[in-house]
């Protein structure tokens, strides 16, 4: 019996999948920990993904 495959998720072109980032700030706090920036990509809000076309255009389903 053949297996059904969900379809890929459709990838953010703004990030390539790449939707969340630590940017260091350069140095550490007093406890030793590198001290980092969390930046989402704004385009799909950390998700990496995008939703299909016809919803993001505002079509009913």
């Amino acid at each position: 019996m053949a297996q059904h495959t969900p379809p890929a998720p459709r990838i953010c072109p703004v990030c390539d999948g790449f939707a969340t980032v630590a940017v260091t700030l350069g140095g550490r706090d007093p406890r030793g920990h590198l001290r980092t920036l969390t930046a989402h990509c704004p385009a799909c809000q950390g998700t990496g993904t995008t939703p299909a076309r016809r919803l993001r255009e505002g079509a009913g389903a």
